[in-house]
């Protein structure tokens, strides 16, 4: 198998990186829902993240 070039690397690591954001992020966002119902309906895409995990768990 072939080493991977600098860029390689780098791109894997920022891959890495933003799917760690997004699960901290998805988890935070969810734990608000659930703590705060009313901000259901104020912003679309929130609702849709909170919606997509409820269903993927």
């Amino acid at each position: 198998m072939e080493n991977p070039t600098p860029i390689e690397r780098d791109v894997e690591k920022v891959r890495a990186q933003r799917e760690k954001l997004q699960t901290r992020h998805s988890h935070a966002l969810t734990t608000l829902m659930e703590t705060r119902t009313d901000l259901r309906g104020v912003h679309a895409l929130a609702d849709f993240v909170d919606d997509s995990v409820r269903w993927s768990a």
